[in-house]
């Protein structure tokens, strides 16, 4: 297979600017998948090629100095739990999870979205780093707090950590239903603020990133910063899960954010 290299495109946040740093929000951009995967699709659950799988996360492994084996991955369940990383693991054991932690030089922490929040963070001075997949699920059940408390147990400071709210759908593309909305209204009365009238009756507009940043606030973060951008809206840089849906199409690709404490 002839593959022809291409320019990745990474978004970056000055949240995460650090010399002991290195960290990316991945675009479609300079990847070699084809058809509805187009660009730089890194998901083991896709039906994508393989071997185009392969060179996408070889590529993305490559942006932070490393090679494939050290871009570590979950197999993803919407849930609250979080892995302690200490060394790399194969991409068949990888761990059923959906945050990492690590304080280790030289793995890459890569999680896989495509309307979920994908959340990078980092307490430098603490050589301790962290990247978690929230989607509405993972969010309300917890797995902001647990990987912040992750970090913890590595010696973080919540009040020093540094969080970025990467890609992800927006309230204007997210909307849901009454018994979506009843499930946050059960935890908080207050969770009302995060949703907005639907176009439909009897629908709402889900505002995702705002219910992130409002857990991470309220775990007592200081710095978080959002990229404010959503998936669903531009196709030319993202993949999203609601869109290929409302398409009809048969699969989807992941974008990839990751981070790594540089050795």
């Amino acid at each position: 297979m002839t593959i022809t290299q291409t320019t990745l495109s990474p978004l970056t946040s000055s949240a995460l600017d650090h010399p002991v740093l290195r960290h990316a929000f991945f675009t479609r951009a300079g990847g070699v998948s084809e058809g509805i995967y187009r660009g730089l699709n890194g998901g083991l659950g896709s039906h994508d090629n393989p071997a185009h799988i392969a060179e996408n996360r070889r590529r993305m492994a490559s942006y932070f100095d490393r090679d494939a084996g050290d871009l570590l991955s979950l197999y993803q369940i919407h849930s609250s739990d979080v892995v302690i990383v200490d060394q790399a693991w194969s991409v068949e054991d990888r761990p059923r999870a959906d945050a990492m932690v690590t304080n280790t030089a030289g793995v890459v922490l890569a999680i896989g979205t495509a309307d979920c929040g994908p959340v990078l963070f980092a307490d430098p001075d603490a050589l301790v780093i962290g990247a978690a997949h929230a989607g509405w699920k993972g969010a309300l059940t917890g797995i902001l707090e647990a990987t912040i408390n992750a970090m913890e147990s590595l010696g973080a400071n919540r009040h020093r950590i540094a969080a970025c709210v990467g890609p992800m759908i927006s309230q204007a593309s997210y909307e849901v239903d009454a018994v979506f909305r009843d499930r946050f209204l059960d935890q908080a009365a207050d969770h009302a603020q995060f949703f907005g009238s639907g176009v439909r009756d009897g629908k709402f507009q889900f505002d995702l990133p705002a219910y992130i940043r409002n857990r991470l606030t309220q775990a007592g973060l200081t710095r978080v910063d959002d990229l404010a951008l959503c998936t669903y809206q531009d196709d030319e840089r993202f993949y999203s899960f609601r869109r290929t849906t409302h398409r009809g199409e048969p699969d989807y690709g992941r974008l990839f954010s990751a981070i790594s404490l540089h050795p």
